[in-house]
């Protein structure tokens, strides 16, 4: 069963989290966020260089909202130009650092905790790739044993092998695919579908007054 990757880092290294914006402790609420047509513009032709990346209007101030309202922050993308042999991970992680760039330098709390990506290409039937859940999956086992302090070497369970789930109620996952709805149904967590032209800030206040 293939794995997901992380953006910059090997899914078994420690994961370093900053302490959340009103320094309370985390309650286990994740938001798990596509990436293209919900954080930054969607393009036909896939986004290939950092260049290509332009975030959509309040992304960074909706991404500063959940994360001031308590949420750790997933970003979940399939993104199968490597698969397909288009570009390689040093190129996805160059964009990736774009992205953390831009959404911090317009809200200084819009800091992503994870990014977490599947490479493979549609042929392949990862069950890292939405609309199957592996990287929702990953996400919630790497950030809850960061919190734990256990999250150097741990041993990740996917699908029917990881029995002793925790409560989801309070998570969501937005994508503006049906693929990212299917994947959060399969993992038994909120699926919120936007609108690709206008991501997540079309639905932040839907978001939290559910919350509320």
């Amino acid at each position: 069963m293939h794995l997901p990757h992380r953006h910059d880092s090997a899914l078994d290294d420690e994961l370093i989290l900053q302490d959340l914006p009103s320094g309370e402790q985390w309650s286990g609420k994740i938001a798990f966020l596509d990436r293209d047509g919900v954080l930054n513009r969607w393009s036909e032709n896939y986004i290939n260089t950092p260049d290509e990346l332009l975030l959509l209007p309040d992304a960074a101030k909706s991404v500063g909202m959940l994360k001031r309202a308590g949420f750790r922050i997933c970003v979940v993308t399939n993104q199968s130009p490597i698969g397909r042999g288009i570009w390689g991970h040093d190129v996805l992680n160059s964009i990736h650092h774009k992205l953390q760039e831009l959404l911090a330098g317009e809200d200084p709390d819009a800091i992503i905790d994870l990014i977490l990506y599947s490479p493979y290409s549609p042929e392949d039937e990862s069950w890292a790739r939405k609309p199957n859940p592996g990287m929702l999956e990953v996400g919630r086992q790497l950030l809850d044993s960061a919190h734990a302090s256990e999250s150097h070497g741990i041993q990740l369970l996917l699908g029917p092998k990881w029995l002793d789930r925790p409560d989801e109620s309070s998570s969501f996952l937005v994508g503006d695919q049906q693929s990212d709805i299917f994947a959060a149904n399969r993992y038994g967590v909120r699926g919120i579908r936007c609108d690709t032209e206008v991501g997540l800030g079309g639905v932040i206040t839907q978001i939290l007054e559910i919350q509320e």
